[in-house]
């Protein structure tokens, strides 16, 4: 095990994923205080994505894990069959694109027009580019084996 082979971006993208498993905790939607019929999830306020979402929030979770898993990966001299860091960027890309949707597109509450963002989808979505970035920097960073003519 050697530290000194993690790189910028590998802790870029554990920033990310610490930012991104700190937000599934944070306030994400809040709803008009002045409509009574504003809700999320049958909840009135501001509400968490662990508290909106139930099947997402683990989801949100296991993409704050990549980075780690990357850092482990990196550590150990682990031998890969892919440039190190191109899963993990793959999966920051749909973290990012999966919290952009939940946040612009498809507002969790009723109505939506009363639903506004918190803090915390901004700390979301951060985190998430953070992981994309840190990750696609470290897998352009990797040179991919060649292969003879002919062979898949």
């Amino acid at each position: 095990m050697d530290v000194r082979r993690i790189s910028t971006s590998e802790l870029l993208a554990a920033v990310g994923g610490a930012l991104l498993a700190l937000s599934v905790f944070l306030p994400w939607y809040s709803a008009s205080p002045d409509n009574p019929n504003a809700n999320i999830s049958g909840m009135k306020g501001m509400v968490s994505p662990w508290d909106a979402h139930t099947i997402l929030r683990y989801l949100f979770l296991a993409a704050a894990a990549a980075p780690v898993i990357l850092l482990y990966i990196i550590i150990r001299d682990h031998e890969l069959s892919w440039p190190r860091g191109e899963l993990t960027a793959v999966i920051g890309i749909v973290a990012f694109v999966l919290v952009l949707y939940l946040g612009v597109i498809d507002r969790t509450g009723e109505p939506p027009s009363e639903i506004s963002l918190a803090y915390g989808w901004y700390v979301a979505l951060l985190g998430t580019l953070l992981i994309a970035v840190g990750g696609s920097y470290r897998a352009s960073t990797t040179e991919r084996p060649r292969k003879p003519p002919g062979v898949m």
